[in-house]
């Protein structure tokens, strides 16, 4: 009996145990799908109209509708349910006339904040094959042919913060133009994107800390500006976050054999080293990004989920090593333990989003620890749960 047992032992462990390791990384895998699912589901019933996103007041083109929009489209892709694809239609077709202009848009403000929503319009477009929406591509791209720029050619982040390139500015347009180049075949734009990428990292990128300030100032006269360096003070979360996220993008529309796509992938490795530095115990990043132990600091939903998406999108990807994608998990564990709540009428809410943060305008932000730390904070931001349903798609592959 002894001699069976051994044997019977020898075939569990070579067998059972494998097999139960399998399954439980598919499970794991169909929790993240899961949770997608139950979150952009949870966005649907509580902002019916994707205007409503973002706590959207009115009928708008804003960049955080785009962000949650694009979420939605991937869910549809994903799970091929046309619930997602129609929400998103829906709120292009009403803010789009038929010669292509956009509702409330004012060219002359040069806001590089406008663009970000173009990047919806490529899948509706091949959708309805309605000409309204190259129009409207036609009309964004037009924008940026003109928008100001600092000497070496880096796109200004608004007309009204002159000589300034922001983090930010980066998510909102150069992935649209590496994408309108690809579909369009018009590769000068891609050019144009690798150029922005170009010129914002080598006067943002910090080499001590291996982070990126969230603004530069070329003329260095803003009162948040080093007067030496033009850098803004601090490392401010959700900026890096709209970097990182902006290059893992921005590489599905750059050719193989394009000679910038290596430099953006050696910035993507190596944000990937120095980012789990300043990740918490659970997982959480916080609002600003190198303090983490300092009074007042909190760990905030946006920049936790921007890096998840990134993460993950970039092991997929191929840019970052497979073990990376334990930065990934242990981010959304720590969003599941600390920041995502099921509500009564089960819906999932995401808590701790920062609602906004700037530089410069009236009143004035001067970009110091305590500006970011005392910005208004709620629930359910897009900036935060549209990044929260891609990242969960991501690590569901």
């Amino acid at each position: 009996m002894n001699k069976i047992t051994t044997i019977i032992t020898a075939i569990l462990i070579a067998f059972l145990l494998p097999a139960n390791t399998v399954q439980a990384k598919k499970t794991d895998k169909e929790t993240y799908l899961k949770y997608a699912r139950w979150f952009a589901d949870s966005e649907m019933k509580r902002f019916p109209e994707a205007w409503q996103l973002d706590h959207g007041k009115r009928l708008f083109f804003g960049y955080a509708q785009g962000v949650g929009t694009l979420a939605m489209l991937k869910m549809w892709k994903h799970t091929g349910d046309e619930k997602y694809y129609n929400y998103v239609e829906q709120w292009a077709d009403t803010l789009i006339s038929d010669d292509g202009s956009i509702h409330l848009y004012h060219v002359e403000t040069y806001n590089i904040d406008y663009i970000n929503s173009g990047k919806v319009l490529f899948d509706v477009y091949h959708q309805t094959k309605n000409e309204k929406y190259r129009k409207a591509m036609d009309l964004l791209v037009n924008q940026m042919k003109y928008h100001p720029r600092t000497l070496e050619g880096g796109y200004w982040h608004k007309l009204i913060y002159q000589h300034q390139i922001w983090l930010d500015g980066l998510y909102m347009a150069s992935p649209f133009l590496a994408q309108y180049g690809q579909t369009f075949n018009k590769p000068e734009w891609i050019d144009e994107a690798v150029k922005q990428f170009t010129i914002c990292q080598k006067n943002t990128y910090d080499s001590k800390t291996g982070l990126y300030h969230h603004a530069w100032d070329e003329s260095k006269s803003q009162r948040w500006a080093n007067p030496e360096t033009g850098h803004s003070p601090n490392f401010w979360g959700r900026s890096i976050g709209w970097w990182y996220m902006a290059m893992v993008d921005v590489l599905d529309f750059i050719p193989e054999n394009h000679p910038g796509r290596t430099s953006i992938i050696g910035w993507i490795q190596g944000l990937a080293e120095t980012l789990p530095k300043y990740q918490d115990k659970n997982g959480l990043w916080y609002q600003v990004l190198d303090q983490p132990t300092r009074e007042g600091n909190y760990p905030e939903a946006s920049v936790t989920t921007q890096f998840m998406y990134s993460y993950a999108k970039a092991v997929n990807k191929g840019y970052l090593d497979k073990k990376y994608r334990e930065v990934a998990e242990k981010a959304f564990n720590g969003l599941k333990k600390e920041l995502l709540i099921e509500n009564p009428d089960g819906t999932l809410t995401l808590t701790r989003c920062c609602q906004v943060g700037g530089l410069g305008g009236n009143p004035y932000r001067d970009g110091s620890f305590e500006y970011y730390i005392n910005e208004k904070i709620r629930d359910n931001d897009a900036k935060a749960t549209g990044p929260l349903i891609m990242g969960l798609l991501e690590l569901g592959q």
